[in-house]
């Protein structure tokens, strides 16, 4: 079955697969942190704060443990003094990438005309 195929008729139905995909990515942090892995591979909880600006150190913990949760990402733990921990990717972290980067791509075109669009409604 194509792509295509894929997306009609009931695609978007309560018990689609589709959905899934939208739902992981609901929340605004998810995606980011999803981008920030691939582009700087594994990283601890602090430099990813360091990277991320606007995230809280509660918000990134939330977020990380959501996205392992969803199969996402994987945290490591060292045996180390002290103790050390980082987030990796897995491997459908690192498929989701490329409709990130695809989102990515639309948001640097379109934001400004959504945006208007926002402003137009609400001058209303």
């Amino acid at each position: 079955m194509g792509e295509r195929e894929e997306l009609v008729g009931d695609g978007f139905a309560a018990d689609c697969r589709a959905r899934v995909a939208f739902e992981v990515l609901a929340n605004r942090w998810d995606s980011v942190v999803v981008f920030v892995l691939g582009e700087g591979g594994p990283m601890r909880p602090r430099a990813l704060l360091d990277r991320i600006g606007g995230i809280g150190p509660k918000v990134l913990n939330d977020t990380l443990r959501r996205l392992e949760y969803n199969g996402l990402v994987e945290h490591r733990r060292y045996a180390e003094a002290p103790p050390r921990v980082d987030y990796a990717l897995t491997e459908a972290g690192i498929a989701l990438l490329a409709p990130i980067r695809a989102m990515g791509a639309w948001a640097a075109r379109y934001a400004d005309t959504v945006l208007a669009s926002q402003d137009r409604f609400d001058a209303h």
